[in-house]
């Protein structure tokens, strides 16, 4: 592990949000008891506004270094060239297997899509096959870091540490990937429930093999109120009153919306033109209207 968050910390540098002049909304809201983040776009700055590779550019030199980096052999520039376009269809392989059997909104676990392709160079034999998980892991993280730069968002270790201070309970609820809170831990310089993140209030999507917009990934808290069906959310630990919660994040359809349906409040982060999904041809979101609107993390303490 710490491997990984070395490599996250010698490929990452300072990266600024571009700002949105989105029209702000500062009310204050009363009885907030929870605050849930999403990360990419919102706790983090990311290059191309998203999580994971395959909402990345795609880039050759960046799998022939990350291949080389992780110590495989085999024909690196070769691999590359081949690699990126592997990876898209093994993705999007993946999804449609899921559709198919009846998971709307489908999320891959990257390192078994990483040990596929890996086995696919392997058969082609361009690159000699080591099924190593903690090899296959650097691979991901590597490649993952050279294309799709993340760096924390203005404010964010700030804002966390007021709220934790204040007596707020924190979570996550993010479309992620392994190496999340890893990224987490390197950018921050603490792991997440060091930071004051409770770990039964985060979910991340690559667990469950869902994604948001699926609500259901908000059915996994431990809630007292939810959406239909979360009769068991509030066993096994001290639960949260999701109307009581606001849910922070920069996507008005996998965050805004996904997070209303649940129970919670909301605050739209509009900070990063990057990131910002405003989603206005989306019905759903069309007369979606957050409770809060801000483009500065440190803005939610000033609301709550």
């Amino acid at each position: 592990m710490k491997t990984l968050i070395d490599s996250i910390k010698n490929l990452s540098a300072p990266l600024d949000p571009i700002p949105t002049g989105a029209t702000l909304k500062l009310d204050p809201l009363d009885g907030v008891e929870t605050v849930l983040f999403d990360i990419y776009g919102t706790l983090l700055v990311s290059g191309s506004g998203d999580v994971g590779t395959a909402a990345a550019v795609n880039s050759a030199e960046a799998l022939t270094q990350s291949l080389i980096v992780s110590g495989y052999e085999g024909d690196h520039e070769r691999a590359g060239e081949l690699g990126p376009e592997l990876l898209h269809a093994h993705i999007e392989h993946w999804h449609k297997a899921a559709r198919e059997s009846g998971i709307d909104f489908p999320e891959v676990e990257i390192s078994r899509v990483w040990k596929s392709i890996l086995e696919r160079f392997q058969s082609l034999e361009i690159i000699r096959f080591d099924d190593d998980p903690r090899r296959i892991e650097r691979l991901a993280v590597e490649y993952e870091c050279r294309v799709n730069p993340v760096w924390p968002m203005p404010a964010a270790r700030r804002t966390i540490e007021n709220l934790r201070e204040r007596g707020f309970r924190l979570g996550i609820v993010s479309n992620a990937q392994f190496y999340t809170p890893l990224t987490i831990e390197a950018l921050f310089g603490k792991p997440l429930e060091a930071l004051g993140f409770e770990k039964k209030l985060c979910v991340f999507s690559y667990k469950e093999l869902k994604a948001k917009p699926a609500v259901e990934l908000f059915q996994k808290l431990p809630a007292l109120s939810s959406v239909e069906g979360n009769d068991e959310g509030a066993k096994g630990g001290e639960s949260i009153d999701l109307s009581k919660t606001l849910y922070v994040g920069n996507d008005m359809l996998n965050d805004i919306w996904t997070a209303s349906q649940a129970g919670c409040r909301t605050c739209l982060f509009a900070g990063d033109q990057r990131s910002l999904r405003l989603r206005e041809k989306d019905k759903r979101c069309k007369k979606l209207v957050p409770d809060a609107v801000v483009d500065d993390l440190h803005q939610i303490t000033e609301i709550i």
